[in-house]
Parts: C-alpha cells; structure tokens; sequence
C-alpha cells in the first residue's frame, strides 16, 4: 500500500487420483555448463512464495469465507504453493498436448492436470496430480475464445457481457441474458455450433468507482478509488490501481484528502489498469490493508492458479476471501471490453475499485468490477497486476531481498534481470545456463533461476 509518513459434451476422464505431494522440488538433472555452487539447499516452493509464513490476517479470512479451520488454512496455502511449481512442470513436459490446471478440495489438496493424449497420464501422476484426458488442448481453447475477442471489437456484447476459457470443463464459455444473444455473438466470431457452452445470467458486470477502495484516494476532488500496490519506477514512488478510476493527468489526493500524486498512464478499456506518481510526503511500502487494518506484507507476484484462494482488500467492505474461477476472462462493462480479467467467487461493492488482490503473500491484480455484493455474495473481476508491471515498466514493491552480487544477466537480449516479467514457458540465460519459466512472475532479486526451481526449471 501506499500510506503517508507510515508502513503501508466433451471427452473428459479423470485417472487415477493422486495425493499432492508438500515437498521441496528438485530441479532436472541436465548436461552442459554447471551454474555456481549455492549455499545450502534449494529452497521448496512454499519457502520461496511465503506460503509457510502467512499472515494471521490471510488466515482468518480464508478460515471466515472458506468455512475452514486454522490448520486446513494454512495446508491450504502450502498446497497452492506446491502445486503451482507441479502445474508449471507439467506443461513444460506436456507442450501443446497441456490443457490447463487447477485445485481442488478444502485444503487445495488436489491438482488436476488436463492433456489431449493418454499418453501423458503416468507423466502426471508422477507429479502427484491427478490426470484428466480431454478433447481440446489450452492453445486450442485460446484460439477460440481469440475469435471472440475480435468480434467483440464489431458488435455489442451488452447482452453477452462474459466470455472466458472454462478449464476445468475444457470449454470455451459465453456468459448471456439470453441464449440467442449468444448464439449471435459466437456467429459474428465465425464460431459453429457446439465451440462455445452458453450460461444464461441476468446478471451484468459493472465498475466499481466513486466511493472508496482498499485505501481510499481521491481522484480531481471527487471520485474515490482504492490504491491496489505500491510501486517504484526509477526513483519515483507510486501505487497501481484501476484504470476506469482516472486518466492521465488527473490529480489524487489521499485517504485524508491531502495533496498527493497524479496519474501517469491509465488504459481502459481493453484492459483495466493505472499508476500513479506520489509526492515526497508519502512512501511506498509492501504492505496490503488486511482484517482489522493489519498489514499483509507482499512478497512478489507469483500467478496462482485456477481453483487457488484469493484475498481482496477494499475500504467500502474491508478484507474478504474467496477463490479464482478463470484467468484470461473477457468482461463487457457499459463503458466498454476488458480483456484478461481473471474471474473470482470473492464479493465486492461499489468503491473496492483498484483494490488489491492478494494470494498467500503473492500480488495478484487489482479489483475491477462485478456482481452481487457481499451480504448475497457475487462475482467479482481483477486486472491481472504483472501485465500492469510489464506494460508501464513498473516494479512491484515487495517485503523481499535483494540480488546478490552477480546473480542478474540481464545484459543478453534473454539474459535474467530483478524486475522484469517473466511469463510460463519463457526461457533465460544466466552464467551460460538456461531455464525454463514455471509460473508467471516478476523477478525479485532473490529469485535468481538457480536458486529458485518453484519458478524455474533448468533445460
């Protein structure tokens, strides 16, 4: 936060149920130039994400909105942890077959990993998790739901305002008030009967702005929103938030209408996401407003996956809990598409806008809109905060370490730099070796891909 003078009908079949394994992960054995001896073991991915050090705050949350007790909290958020560095495994070793992941259970104790072949079935559960074989591989599903976003530029989704890749069900879901509304809208996409499952919802998505957020700002002297993290750029301070909350040059006071910053880059819509540059009388830190005004202290940016809990902070509701249904969402507002929201069971209202979203330790987005409230409970959106790191060149700021002195290589045009984001799948190489990315991140300079195999496989 940022806070003043202060700390802040498809083939579907499941095999062979395994049990989540809690262990450390071990890195592939591999030829070639051997990176420098490091000391000690190789942290496991709980240690490297925080997930065995949580908060009291996150806790009670997950215990009041999850209906869980202390003990199955705090498995939970370790099996997250785990899982997330298995998943990542897996869809290195599955390639274009990989269809997806997720978590299931109380205590998240279940990985489903999904292919397109039967030949991947002991691959994965020698990784623990549980296999399901299905009809159409994550790239494939993409695909489809990429020909939605294009129609979505040509014609109105008012009455088609959701669509999103559904992973566990390997479909491809448009959210309608009506069945011939989104029979129209996958018809305009070029998209035959049978590529999309249609969900009839009279419900509709909307922003949530002008009252308060996770801790209020002012925005001109009149809308409030919520700052979501704070970041750094160069030297200059600031916090992230929303984008629908202001435009560039707008001017923002604090939670105590003091004079505080302006905002510097917005984008909305497409995607929902700003930052804003604070004077010298208010100081970035790592810490998230949690359950009755406790901090909760960010360690880094790590995506956690479908089926994992989450945490959002908001001054009109405070400090609730729920789960990730769906990354990679597409939302129509009335002010316009917002791609790449992910799609959540946590509540929000009117003035959690630009909020944080907080899983274990680890950043996750920043509240967009939704549906529902928090005494009937609903859905609520978040802009996704590593794009908005990566597309305004911002760093996260974070309770982490430092590098180490000749850890970063950031000299190669695919050499490891701290700050930079880093998605599943990307390759880097430091000291003449290369790795392979587990899960999405920004890198933190104690997140050196060495010293790190719950985000980095070496290949």
């Amino acid at each position: 936060m940022v806070h003043r003078h202060a700390v802040a009908g498809r083939r579907t079949a499941l095999v062979a149920v395994g049990t989540l394994m809690l262990g450390g992960i071990c890195s592939t054995a591999a030829t070639g130039a051997e990176p420098p001896p490091l000391a000690g073991p190789l942290p496991s991915a709980t240690q490297t994400l925080g997930a065995d050090r949580p908060s009291a705050e996150v806790l009670h949350a997950l215990e009041r909105d999850l209906g869980l007790t202390g003990q199955q909290a705090a498995t939970r958020l370790v099996n997250e942890a785990e899982a997330g560095t298995r998943a990542g495994r897996l869809r290195l070793a599955l390639g274009e077959r990989f269809a997806g992941a997720w978590l299931s259970g109380a205590t998240s104790g279940t990985l489903t990993v999904a292919t397109t072949s039967d030949a991947d079935v002991t691959t994965i559960q020698g990784q623990g998790a549980k296999a399901a074989v299905v009809d159409a591989s994550l790239a494939e599903l993409t695909a489809v739901k990429g020909k939605l976003d294009q129609a979505a530029s040509r014609v109105s989704t008012r009455n088609a305002p959701q669509w999103f890749v559904d992973v566990p069900r390997n479909k491809v879901v448009v959210e309608a008030t009506t069945r011939s509304a989104a029979t129209a809208f996958a018809k305009a996409a070029g998209l035959a009967t049978g590529q999309v499952d249609v969900k009839i919802s009279s419900k509709r998505p909307h922003l949530m702005a002008d009252i308060t957020g996770g801790d209020a700002y002012y925005i001109n002297g009149a809308a409030r929103c919520s700052v979501g993290f704070s970041v750094t750029k160069g030297a200059q301070q600031g916090f992230a938030s929303a984008g629908h909350c202001g435009d560039p040059g707008a001017r923002t006071t604090g939670y105590d209408q003091s004079e505080q910053g302006t905002f510097q880059a917005s984008t909305f819509p497409g995607e929902d996401m700003a930052w804003v540059a604070v004077n010298d009388d208010w100081t970035a830190t790592a810490g998230v407003k949690g359950e009755e005004g406790e901090n909760v202290q960010i360690g880094g940016s790590v995506e956690a996956l479908v089926g994992a809990s989450v945490c959002r902070s908001g001054s009109t509701t405070g400090w609730h809990c729920g789960t990730i249904q769906q990354h990679g969402t597409s939302v129509s507002y009335a002010e316009g598409v917002v791609d790449g929201l992910t799609r959540t069971t946590v509540c929000a209202e009117p003035g959690d806008s630009g909020g944080p979203y907080v899983s274990g330790a680890q950043a996750q987005g920043l509240t967009s809109g939704g549906t529902g409230d928090c005494t009937r409970g609903g859905t609520t959106f978040y802009q996704p905060i590593n794009p908005v790191l990566g597309d305004f060149g911002l760093t996260l700021k974070t309770a982490s370490t430092g590098a180490a002195p000749g850890q970063q290589d950031g000299g190669q045009a695919d050499g490891w730099a701290a700050g930079r984001i880093y998605h599943a799948g990307a390759t880097v190489t430091i000291n003449g070796v290369r790795y392979q990315c587990l899960q999405a991140h920004q890198a933190q300079g104690a997140w050196a891909p060495a010293a790190t195999p719950a985000l980095w496989q070496r290949v």
